[in-house]
């Protein structure tokens, strides 16, 4: 029997770069010194992809198909990819062609695109690359996750940090992202005396972001928006905050511009997980019950997919099967992987040291009064990705081989858990906005 390489890699020569060829290309399009030479790369990607049958597509409408209850208990993972992102996503398409899963999503939140060192156009070039490469066809779902609103930022300069947003927002749909989340969660302020007045600020920047949205989105695509009306980390969302949210939101949005189609909500997650002094996760506790009866408010008042759980990547195994029962839409997930990678067992151990000696010499300022040098690191390493970059992405390919394996093997279990699989057809029916690479 043939190699998975081998088999997809003939019908990929045939169609378009061969998968040898592509990890060249894709290097180019990352690490070349040239501006022109980067664009040339990507531009080869793009064709590729194109000749492949891949495109670039919005969720708007599968979840305009949930809201409707034209399908039930899915939840689609949101994939956050924080460094060597071809070689990740890679393992993501290998469990997709596996199980035949088509809902699933690759994202990158405004913090990631700084620490990571990766351009919206960058991570896009990464995972159509890595589409290629492994000979999966059909709708590619890019998203800018947590697009959010600095609260201190915002309140000694609005306009700044407003023009801020709007320009990421911009660069990120240029670059092939149909899929936005805007978060203004942050801007919410708990010290007032009404939901309604506490939610104010939130519905009208997010308000104002999707109507930016619908005027830059491109010809014949809904480009599906996120709203958020809890700050993750902090106290649990209710259905109250949910109806105080989008009484304000429509209203100041206006009946004649599509709104939001999913709303995320904090329910006692946090991101990166608790991590406990001897660098080990606590337990924690997710209301599964909040969560259900604010995806169903959302879908049987709004049209909504649902509620979106975030910071669940640290989660048992076993609370991932309770998302698609509690009538989740989508979850994200993140520094699960992150952990995957470095401590996965085929991580240069000499390179991970010298990541974290930098990390001890560059943030020393950022470990908290208290904390241990475990829950120090646990919680800056996330930054290696950008200091290292090159270095990370030259790793012998024996061990990259090895990252691949373990992660394609959580993308399965996910896949799974999540109740994803043989959804190529639903995704296919339903994903009707969608735009060549």
């Amino acid at each position: 029997m043939k190699h998975d390489d081998e088999r997809r890699g003939g019908d990929v020569e045939k169609k378009g770069v061969p998968p040898g060829d592509m990890d060249a290309v894709v290097y180019g399009a990352v690490f070349s010194p040239g501006k022109s030479d980067r664009e040339r790369a990507r531009k080869t990607i793009r064709e590729s992809a194109r000749k492949q049958d891949i495109c670039l597509a919005s969720t708007h409408g599968l979840y305009t198909a949930a809201g409707n209850g034209l399908y039930v208990s899915k939840t689609v993972p949101a994939i956050n990819i924080r460094g060597i992102t071809y070689q990740v996503a890679r393992a993501v398409f290998r469990a997709a062609l596996k199980h035949k899963v088509g809902a699933f999503i690759f994202e990158i939140a405004r913090s990631e695109i700084g620490y990571t060192d990766q351009s919206p156009a960058e991570y896009a070039s990464c995972v159509l690359a890595a589409a290629v490469r492994e000979g999966f066809s059909g709708p590619v779902f890019l998203q800018g996750d947590h697009f959010q609103f600095s609260s201190g930022k915002y309140a000694s300069d609005s306009q700044a940090e407003l023009k801020a947003v709007s320009d990421l927002i911009k660069g990120a749909v240029f670059a092939g992202f149909l899929n936005i989340d805007v978060d203004a969660s942050t801007l919410v302020d708990l010290e007032r005396e009404t939901l309604e007045e506490q939610q104010e600020i939130n519905c009208r920047v997010t308000g104002d972001m999707t109507r930016l949205i619908r005027g830059i989105e491109p010809g014949g695509v809904t480009i599906s928006v996120g709203g958020e009306i809890g700050e993750v980390g902090g106290r649990n969302s209710t259905v109250g905050d949910l109806r105080a949210f989008m009484s304000g939101y429509l209203r100041h949005l206006g009946s004649e511009t599509s709104g939001i189609s999913k709303i995320s909500v904090q329910t006692g997650t946090k991101h990166g997980g608790v991590v406990l002094p001897d660098g080990s996760m606590a337990e924690v506790e997710i209301d599964f019950e909040a969560l259900r009866e604010i995806s169903r408010v959302a879908r049987d008042e709004y049209g909504l997919a649902g509620a979106v759980q975030h910071g669940a990547s640290t989660l048992p195994d076993e609370a991932f099967e309770m998302f698609p029962d509690a009538g989740t839409a989508e979850v994200h997930l993140a520094t699960g992987f992150q952990n995957l990678i470095y401590d996965g067992g085929f991580f240069p151990n000499d390179l991970l040291e010298r990541i974290y000696e930098e990390i001890r010499r560059r943030y020393a300022d950022e470990k908290k009064p208290g904390d241990t040098d475990e829950q120090f690191l646990y919680s800056t390493r996330k930054k290696g990705f950008g200091l290292f970059k090159e270095e990370m992405w030259n790793i012998p390919e024996d061990r990259l081989a090895g990252m691949r394996q373990i992660l394609e093997e959580r993308f399965s279990l996910l896949f799974r858990k999540l109740n994803v699989v043989d959804t190529v057809d639903l995704v296919n029916l339903f994903t009707v906005d969608r735009t060549s690479p």
